[in-house]
């Protein structure tokens, strides 16, 4: 395995599962041999807090974030943001004043990695009405990524996309976080064909697939039935299929989306261009529910996440899994073997 620098983890919401799942996973994280280490940031005392409620293990400071600093340490590495948190943390019970050191967690994982320190970034749950209540301007993590990263290039066409991943199955958004009646005005030439671009060479890159196969969702039942259940595929996705087919991309014209996602189609295509949130979403979270992971494409950095939110109704019980954290920490390696 390349030896890589550490992989970082932001803390998420601190009243959410996510500090509580990091110190988890780092238990298990660090009995695989040759795995760089997890390092954690964000404010050490919140950690500590959760660990000492939980009877985890207790976290360490770190220094710097280096290899040879987090390997020395004999428990939780947690590299310090230079935001404290601000309220008492009450597990399921989010607080506004706190937004400032998740989003701290977030910016230093992003400069690190930016800057070569650590491999990659894995980012834990965020409440996103808590965000915005603080300030926050973006949809979600992905779109703030993208922001931080806007000035740094690519090596492929720029992002951000959504890709998630379990259970044998890869689906990339078109788009996101909208609602569904806006999102439909969204779909169009231009998105769908950036979305099928990005991944195509993140594919490549990233997965080190030669030849990736795309297969495209329909957006109607059906995907329209020939026009007499809507015209979208005809006037949008299977015209914008073919200009794609000749370039050199390997994409399927637009397939009815309730037959796309069953073992045998899965097996036809690397990953699947779904046109909305729910469309990719949920086949990918009823395949593997707690081991999804989100990924996203297109950046300059590596980043990916578990695939589920911050939990707040069994925050502090000591009963989250830290599966679909393992399985983004996974990913992250492999993404960042392949691009070294």
């Amino acid at each position: 395995m390349t030896q890589l620098s550490p992989v970082a983890v932001s803390m998420g919401d601190p009243a959410g599962i996510g500090l509580e799942i990091i110190l988890k996973a780092w238990q298990s994280w660090r009995r695989h041999n040759g795995v760089p280490p997890l390092i954690a940031l964000g404010d050490i005392d919140a950690f500590t807090a959760t660990a000492q409620a939980l009877g985890l293990p207790a976290p360490c400071p770190l220094p710097t974030p280096t290899r040879e600093a987090a390997e020395t340490l004999d428990g939780l590495p947690v590299f310090d943001v230079g935001v404290k948190i601000a309220a008492p943390v009450r597990p399921g019970q989010p607080d506004t004043a706190n937004a400032a050191c998740t989003k701290a967690a977030i910016e230093t994982g992003v400069r690190l990695a930016l800057d070569g320190q650590v491999s990659a970034l894995v980012t834990a749950p965020i409440a996103k009405s808590v965000m915005y209540e603080a300030g926050f301007a973006f949809p979600g993590h992905t779109e703030f990524l993208a922001e931080l990263c806007a000035d740094h290039p690519v090596d492929g066409p720029k992002g951000p996309a959504m890709m998630l991943a379990g259970g044998g199955l890869r689906v990339v958004l078109v788009t996101i976080h909208e609602p569904l009646v806006r999102a439909l005005s969204l779909i169009t030439p231009q998105r769908v064909e950036a979305t099928a671009r990005i991944t195509d060479a993140a594919l490549r890159r990233d997965f080190g697939i030669a030849r990736p196969r795309l297969a495209l969702a329909g957006l109607n039942p059906h995907a329209g039935e020939g026009g007499a259940l809507g015209d979208e595929e005809i006037d949008i996705l299977d015209p914008l299929a073919a200009r794609l087919r000749a370039d050199g991309i390997d994409i399927t014209d637009a397939q009815p989306p309730d037959t796309l996602f069953h073992a045998e189609a899965r097996a036809g295509y690397d990953a699947a261009i779904c046109l909305y949130h729910d469309q990719g979403l949920i086949p990918v979270k009823t395949l593997d529910f707690h081991g999804g992971v989100n990924i996203t494409l297109g950046l300059p950095i590596v980043r990916t996440s578990p695939d589920h939110g911050t939990a707040f109704n069994i925050a502090g019980q000591g009963v989250a899994r830290p599966d679909s954290l393992l399985a983004a920490l996974e990913q992250a390696v492999k993404i960042a073997e392949c691009r070294a």
